[in-house]
């Protein structure tokens, strides 16, 4: 179970403090608009696009640990997201592409097909909740 917490940096902030189930921050939010603000120099990570890092995350971990137990010599992996939002609010996500781009020794395309694909379909709670309501795709290139 997750137990997360956050904490709104205060009333001339637009900026969020949130603490995972291991103790880790990350900011959250965006800066004051206004010329000179206290805070007109903290940016943060705009939350939908943690959705969006969660997901890559999520999946990469899973693609990561696949490999390795296929013994695949991976040395790189990085991902690339395209998050297609409704133009009006809530900015729903209605289309996600991952693009993963692997490097290592002697890789084997179909098992790193097979990677993503468990971990989209199978293992990831992440693409597991997004799947409900958006469309995700994938794409993979080994370098």
């Amino acid at each position: 179970m997750s137990n997360i917490a956050l904490k709104w940096a205060g009333p001339d902030s637009k900026l969020f403090y949130g603490r995972d189930s291991f103790g880790h921050v990350v900011m959250a939010g965006s800066w004051n608009d206004e010329e000179n603000a206290e805070w007109q120099e903290w940016k943060a990570v705009k939350p939908s696009d943690l959705l969006l890092i969660s997901l890559a995350s999520c999946s990469s971990h899973d693609v990561v640990m696949i490999l390795g137990r296929q013994r695949q010599k991976l040395t790189n992996l990085y991902v690339q997201v395209e998050g297609k939002q409704l133009s009006e609010p809530p900015y729903m996500f209605t289309d996600i592409h991952l693009h993963y781009i692997v490097e290592g020794e002697d890789l084997d395309p179909q098992k790193v097909e097979r990677a993503i694909a468990l971990s989209e379909e199978k293992y990831c709670s992440v693409a597991a909740t997004i799947r409900c309501v958006a469309n995700l795709t994938h794409s993979f290139e080994v370098k």
